[in-house]
């Protein structure tokens, strides 16, 4: 192969990246489209880079040794970045390369000013833009600083900032190769910067532009605050004039400097509303060429306009696909199910297909559209109520939707007589009508049902393979939905959560107390959740004994533990403790709606740091203690309350209503977390049988690892398993894609347009400086934050105050060391809400970014009844 060292812009395209770099491939892009001028100049390519690189072996031993590195040990990756950098800019460039960049700056004019820019080959992606982690050079001027400045540029690949920002977006740093840009200067009276959509809302219809005098370099390096315009359907809706006292303009000989501006001219804008207009329309003729929202930089040069870079937005969160051109609302999933994290292929498209309502998939999360529901008066209200109680941010996001008069349209109630679904907003004082008695075997019939589908399920999945587990498995599906949606199991539910809203509204309006219920409903029986938590207590009481066993555990790293522990004293009762327990509550884990993450039967090294914590922290027998001391808890604020309502007007009438809804809600209640118990079950017996498949794949060389499934829907599996072939490719992508939506956040409401809307409590009863969030579990804790967010680091001393970003079901075993909880996700009746209660922890949920805010190790104070986080000195 002919190694080809420079090429002209003009012959280069997206499709060359690995040749001229992200930066320069764009570059050629732009030049290609009518109407779009971008200033002449040449790529100097990756294969000059890689000869360089040959000329220092030393090299590669050096980018070994970076590999091995901590990236957090920010101090050595400082030191070993810069030892390679002088490497690099001390090779000197072959004559060979440098007569073919010579060629082109005497074709371009020798004598004329350069900006020399990075151009690496992971740069400018799609999903990782690499925005400032390489260097450029403005207004280099002569053939031996254009010359040395490439060299600069080669070695920047290796800066500190640039090498780290490779490891948290799991790129190797030697796949990445740097090309570089040589391009005339341009001189203009203005530049900046244009978003084609709203960094800020995702807003796709939404463009800003940034502007400001002279180069851009001031912009970017925050020298002064930019003039920012807000461009709408071709008019300027919104504009900032900032006082712009400094700008950079080039030097005669080469360099730039920073300038005053002359005072009389600092508070001009620096562009015209209709030159900011004019420019958002070139801005969506470069966004319709690449296909997706840019950030654009611009020159304003004798007014006209030049592009001198266009990237993709990477931070913008993707909007569901929807077919058409209509107005969509959607609500994220993630929120309601307690798992905010993106999901594998695998895991979505079974969550899609085992789902009560449609479900649409964006940067791995699941929505569902509620346009039509918000469009309908009948049903607005009520699933403004019901979302509301969840996470009143969900309910103010959908509200502020709905105050664009535009955006949803109302249509004609099909059943203007027709209740809205969902409980009315207003309390009530009446009980609830029921269809259902107040009766155990209701809960002990739904539990029996379940256990037999499930079994009936164990059964008949174990002689089906191939093709045939797949038309099994959707015959399966329909039964888990039918289970799923057993209307008594709905009217089980809806009877606990009735109850609950019903003691919490009246009880406030007859006694002043708010959240009764959640101190009526410690130690409610049934509850699978809360039971799991205290059975590992059980586990501790078997292991803590045994001396040898609890050392074993301090030390296990890998899966293989449990029969090791065997061969100690008493290993073989804490192995047994450990399996039973796992018979039981093994198919749960962290994330466990996502049928690829690894289950605890699968991992049960993932328990020992709880097992080893509850042994430390607690005595034998904790587990009946705690459930009785909640029962006891409950019982006596039963009495309380109702002797109570006993002297009111009224009062023994309130009091045997009162009653009646305690029963209710203690019957019920715990049954609110069987149904998730039983999805997950099935999930596990599912990942079994394609596992097996997996197994069967990679033994016939179609697959590479096992888990390459996960990055296939279940759809492509299946036709992978039917035809024996894969797009190993497709996989690839898939898991680049999967690494870059860990850097999303999802919103918890997202329209057609691509606004994240976030929502807000609205409330002026917290004091200054107080996290705002949602109360779910009443009373004050005072205590150390402990900041987490993997339930395997979890290093908890008792009185900690758990902070993380979300809870699902797998962390119920923490929760009994703990002295309260703040999450970042959550509502009213979400599972960690539920098992908070259950165990009298006071919580507070649904706090913005509470594990950025509070620091591990903080003194904070929770106020679980009225729904705040004071930071304590």
């Amino acid at each position: 192969m002919i190694e080809q060292y420079v090429c002209d812009l003009q012959e280069t395209d997206e499709t060359r990246v690995a040749v001229v770099g992200g930066k320069g491939a764009h570059l050629g892009g732009l030049s290609r489209i009518e109407g779009i001028r971008v200033p002449g100049g040449f790529c100097v390519t990756t294969d000059a880079f890689r000869r360089i690189m040959a000329e220092a072996p030393s090299i590669d031993d050096r980018l070994d040794e970076l590999s091995r590195l901590n990236p957090d040990d920010r101090e050595a990756v400082r030191a070993l970045s810069s030892r390679i950098r002088r490497t690099i800019e001390g090779i000197a460039i072959p004559d060979d390369i440098a007569k073919a960049i010579t060629r082109e700056l005497a074709r371009l004019g020798e004598h004329a000013a350069y900006a020399v820019r990075s151009s690496a080959t992971a740069e400018d992606l799609p999903t990782a833009s690499f925005a400032g982690q390489q260097d450029t050079y403005l207004n280099v001027v002569g053939e031996t600083e254009i010359l040395r400045h490439i060299s600069r540029c080669w070695a920047s690949l290796f800066t500190e900032r640039a090498v780290t920002y490779r490891r948290r977006n799991g790129i190797d740093d030697g796949a990445v190769h740097m090309a570089v840009v040589v391009q005339r200067m341009v001189f203009p009276h203005a530049a900046g910067v244009l978003f084609t959509a709203d960094p800020v809302t995702g807003n796709r219809k939404v463009a800003t532009v940034d502007a400001g005098f002279g180069l851009g370099e001031a912009l970017v390096s925050g020298l002064v605050n930019p003039d920012v315009f807000t461009v709408r359907d071709g008019e300027v809706v919104a504009r900032t004039i900032a006082a712009k006292q400094r700008a950079v303009h080039a030097l005669p000989a080469g360099g730039t400097r920073e300038v005053a501006i002359d005072p009389r001219q600092q508070e001009q804008p620096a562009l015209t509303d209709a030159q900011a207009v004019r420019l958002v329309k070139l801005g969506r003729r470069i966004e319709s060429h690449f296909g997706r929202p840019q950030d654009i930089e611009w020159c304003l040069v004798d007014d006209g306009f030049q592009i001198v870079q266009s990237r993709p937005i990477t931070t913008l969160f993707p909007i569901p696909e929807s077919g058409d051109q209509e107005n969509h609302v959607y609500v994220s999933v993630g929120h309601q199910q307690m798992m905010t994290d993106p999901m594998k292929p695998l895991g979505f498209s079974m969550w899609q297909l085992t789902a009560m309502v449609p479900m649409h998939e964006a940067g791995g999360r699941l929505f569902v559209d509620v346009t039509r529901r918000l469009a309908s008066p009948a049903s607005r209200a009520g699933l403004l109520d019901v979302l509301g109680k969840g996470d009143p941010l969900v309910r103010d996001a959908l509200e502020t939707v709905l105050d664009r008069d535009d955006f949803v349209p109302s249509l004609p109630d099909t059943d203007p007589g027709a209740p809205p679904t969902g409980r009315a907003s207003a309390p009530s004082v009446k009980p609830p009508a029921n269809p259902i008695a107040t009766d155990p075997a209701i809960v002990t019939e739904l539990i029996e049902r379940s256990r037999v589908s499930i079994a009936a399920l164990e059964r008949d999945i174990r002689t089906k393979t191939g093709p045939a587990l797949f038309d099994f498995l959707l015959e399966a599906f329909e039964e888990h939905k039918r289970v799923l949606g057993d209307p008594l199991s709905m009217q089980a539910i809806m009877a606990g959560m009735e109850a609950t809203w019903w003691l919490n509204d009246t009880l406030q309006e007859w006694l002043g107390e708010k959240n009764a219920a959640d101190t009526l409903t410690l130690s409610a029986p049934d509850n699978v959740t809360s039971e799991m938590g205290l059975a590992l207590l059980d586990v501790a009481d078997v292991i803590r004994p045994y001396p040898e066993v609890v050392a074993f555990l301090q030390g296990v790293e890998d899966e293989g533990f449990l029969d090791e522990m065997a061969k100690l004293a008493g290993g073989s009762e804490a192995r047994e403790a450990i399996e039973a327990y796992l018979d039981r509550y093994g198919m749960r884990c962290v994330a466990e709606i996502d049928i690829t993450r690894p289950r605890w039967h699968e991992r049960p090294s993932t328990l020992v740091p709880v097992i080893l914590d509850n042994v430390r922290n607690f005595e034998p027998g904790a587990a009946g203690r705690r459930f009785e001391q909640g029962r006891q808890k409950a019982l006596k604020k039963e009495q309380d309350v109702l002797s109570r309502l006993r002297v009111l007007p009224d009062g023994d009438r309130k009091a045997d209503e009162t009653k009646r809804m305690i029963d209710r809600v203690r019957t019920f209640i715990g049954y609110r977390e069987y149904p998730k118990y039983g999805i997950i079950s099935r999930y596990f017996v599912y990942k079994q049988a394609l596992m097996e498949e997996a197994r069967r794949l990679v033994r016939a060389n179609v697959l590479a690892e096992q888990e390459d499934i996960f990055h296939l829907t279940f759809q492509e599996l299946h036709e992978v398993v039917r035809s024996n072939q894969v797009d190993r490719r497709l996989i690839e992508q898939r898991k680049d894609a999967f690494r870059s939506y860990h850097a999303l956040t999802p919103p918890r409401v997202l329209t057609s347009d691509g606004e994240a809307v976030t929502g807000a409590y609205r409330r002026d009863d917290v004091p200054a400086g107080a996290l705002t969030g949602l109360p779910v579990s009443v009373g004050t804790i005072e205590g150390r934050a402990r900041v987490i967010l993997d339930m395997g680091e979890a290093d908890l001393e008792p009185g900690d105050i758990l902070v993380t970003t979300f809870t699902d079901p797998s962390w119920s075993p923490l929760f009994v060391g703990i002295a309260g909880l703040v999450t970042e996700v959550g509502g009213l009746m979400t599972h960690g809400a539920v098992i908070a209660r259950e165990y009298g922890l006071p919580a507070v949920v649904g706090v913005e970014r509470a594990t950025r805010l509070i620091r591990d190790g903080q003194r904070i104070r929770v106020h679980g009844t009225d729904g705040y986080i004071e930071i304590l000195p």
